[in-house]
């Protein structure tokens, strides 16, 4: 399915938005994540890829690659731990961002508990940061959550509680035993009573978009390198984080944003259509592990609903097919380890540029420049490889010998 969004806007970045998410405080939130170890120093890299965009019919395709920001495979690195730094420092005020991802404050918080509720990425994030600052982590999982993800977040020390049922009801459990246990919830979803945390998270995504503007050399309130930006869906906190920050940044020339997630989790879709935060109308199960989420967050709404140029959903086939075509390269494209979530706006533009009225609609056509963000690489190296046909590792080997010639 695909919405045109009829309260889409085109005007400067409101205030009373601007107080919640802003330019400044993602460049804040990027320069004490750079100083954690967890991530890598540099920026992820910004991949162009030319056969690809010539087989689409569009000007341009360029990737941003999350699967290298650091050793958790995923852009999940970007949000807990800058949560996590910011409620630290909610109860004291006067410790250093720096020395708390340094584990220096780690005697004060050795008692102090987090806890929230994942698909997978955001607890190995949320479980990384608590062992780095010292403190202790709790990771609800619902039964859709691999063992292998389970595995992931268990290594960094995180204690997990299992439970059955789906997402929505694993982050309902989670605020049960935050309350019954005095611990913290901090989680990527929003709900009634529950922003500044989820809010946080949502900072920290922004990183990407500030990369971005970087590496292309945009200037503000200018068009920027991309005509088009696809987005993945969830909950709407990684795409309120990124499309806040390019609609501050270009203002009302902001690029048209477009929101993809899978047909059976189709929470934004449905949310665009009733005009406030709705439900999936699906069975919230999906291969796209990372995007199988049945409840919109309100707050990424109040960003979402005002920007967002279209919400389209995908079948997980369609992502599939977009894991193995990065997966292949071509003569000028970089073979790309992306996971079936990281997939979905390939699998979007995909989807719009085989609908001709469509594509007409939102002037996908021969001009356009287009931005993918790949948010996560083989994070379940047997899925990964179910699903692409081959190892994680022989597309790098793959990879590495195209950088080679």
């Amino acid at each position: 399915m695909l919405m045109a969004n009829p309260r889409a806007v085109r005007v400067p970045y409101p205030a009373p938005l601007q107080a919640l998410l802003s330019v400044a405080r993602a460049r804040e939130s990027r320069q004490w994540l750079s100083q954690w170890d967890g991530i890598a120093r540099g920026a992820t890299p910004l991949y162009e890829l030319p056969d690809l965009a010539a087989r689409l019919g569009v000007a341009r395709v360029s990737l941003k690659d999350e699967s290298v920001r650091s050793p958790l495979g995923s852009f999940k690195a970007l949000g807990a731990p800058i949560a996590l730094v910011r409620q630290i420092l909610r109860l004291h005020p006067d410790l250093d961002p720096a020395a708390l991802l340094a584990g220096r404050h780690a005697a004060l918080l050795q008692d102090y508990t987090v806890i929230s509720a994942t698909d997978g990425n955001h607890g190995r994030g949320l479980a990384a940061a608590a062992r780095s600052v010292g403190c202790r982590c709790v990771i609800v999982l619902h039964a859709q959550v691999s063992p292998e993800r389970e595995q992931a977040i268990a290594q960094h020390g995180a204690r997990i509680v299992r439970i059955e049922g789906n997402y929505d009801e694993s982050v309902a459990q989670a605020a049960r035993l935050a309350a019954a246990q005095g611990w913290q919830v901090v989680s990527d979803t929003s709900y009634e009573g529950y922003e500044d945390i989820p809010r946080d998270v949502m900072q920290g995504y922004a990183t990407i978009a500030a990369e971005v503007v970087e590496q292309t050399g945009a200037v503000a309130d200018q068009p920027g390198a991309f005509t088009h930006v696809f987005l993945q869906g969830g909950v709407g906190g990684l795409a309120a984080g990124l499309a806040s920050f390019f609609w501050e940044f270009h203002g009302a020339q902001r690029p048209c944003l477009i929101v993809v997630e899978p047909a059976q989790a189709d929470c934004l879709l449905q949310s665009a259509l009733a005009g406030r935060p709705a439900r999936a109308t699906g069975s919230v199960d999906s291969v796209m592990a990372g995007l199988a989420c049945g409840e919109t967050s309100p707050l990424a709404w109040r960003f979402l609903q005002p920007c967002v140029d279209g919400f389209m959903t995908i079948a997980d086939a369609a992502a599939v097919q977009a894991m193995r075509v990065l997966a292949a390269g071509d003569a000028r494209d970089l073979p790309i380890v992306a996971g079936e979530s990281g997939v979905a706006g390939l699998a979007g533009l995909q989807a719009l540029r085989a609908d001709a009225a469509a594509a007409r609609h939102f002037g996908l056509d021969g001009h356009a420049r287009v931005l993918l963000v790949n948010t996560e690489g083989a994070t379940a190296p047997a899925v990964y490889e179910q699903l692409a046909g081959e190892p994680a590792w022989a597309v790098l080997a793959r990879q590495a010998a195209w950088r080679a010639r």
